[in-house]
Formats: structure tokens, C-alpha cells, sequence
């Protein structure tokens, strides 16, 4: 099966969190590495300077901690991340670094936003540097 599966997870949809983990387990075999990522956006800087450095390290906290749940309701054996950054550039990147074999992630029926400027998963889907499954 496959060796790195890497789940990208945002944590405001949890219910989808848990169907990536289930296709995660399913597609993985002995010895498989399963890494769940959440992103937290950046935020302009002109938004970041009003905003106490506090907030985003919550966030961040907060995010490790749902994620952490996550693994430890499916009973599985995985790594939780948080990172900031684009989520589509952040994913592909850490595809990268990781040298990951697949990358479950989740999708959405696409707003009006997402017509002019492009889904996360779509985003994905194209730069990926490995087989991509998009769940919806």
C-alpha cells in the first residue's frame, strides 16, 4: 500500500477529519506513516499588526489539540502538525519535504469565492508532487 499518507485537516470540519482518517486506514498497510496537517492561514500584515501575537499562537494550540483528538478517537497510530502559511502552497510543500506516497484531503462544493481564486484541494490536485484523493 502506501509508505506516508499525509491528511490535511481543517479543524472546523471535524466530521470530514474523521472520514479522511477511516480512507486513511483503509489505503494504509504494516509500517505506513499517517501525518495529519492543519494550516492556519496567514493573515495580512496590516490585520496582523492589530492583532495580539497571542491569538495566532492559540490557534495554533488549539488546532494541535483537535487534531491530537482526532487520532486518539480513531485509535491510531499518527503524527499531528500544525503549520501557517497558503494552505494549497503549505500542503504541497510539506508533500514535498515529506516525500509523501498519497494525500487524502477533503473537499467542498465550491463557493463563489473559490470559482474566481481556486479551492485548497484543487490547489493540491494540481502541484501536488504525489497521488492526491479527494473526499468529498
Amino acid at each position: 500500500m502506501y509508505k506516508f499518507i499525509l491528511l490535511p485537516i481543517d479543524v472546523s470540519e471535524i466530521e470530514q477529519g474523521r472520514r479522511l482518517i477511516n480512507f486513511a486506514q483503509q489505503l494504509s498497510g504494516e509500517g505506513t506513516r499517517i501525518r495529519l496537517l492543519n494550516i492556519v492561514a496567514d493573515i495580512p500584515v496590516f490585520v496582523a499588526a492589530q492583532v495580539p501575537n497571542e491569538v495566532f499562537r492559540t490557534a495554533m494550540i488549539n488546532a494541535k489539540t483537535e487534531l491530537e483528538g482526532l487520532i486518539s478517537a480513531a485509535g491510531i497510530e499518527a503524527e499531528a502538525e500544525v503549520k501557517s502559511g497558503k494552505p494549497g502552497a503549505t500542503i504541497v510543500s510539506c508533500a514535498d519535504e515529506y516525500a509523501v506516497d498519497l494525500i487524502i484531503i477533503g473537499s467542498h462544493k465550491p463557493g463563489l469565492q473559490d470559482y474566481f481564486l481556486g479551492s485548497t484541494a484543487e490547489r493540491v490536485v494540481r502541484y501536488a508532487p504525489c497521488s492526491v484523493l479527494v473526499v468529498r
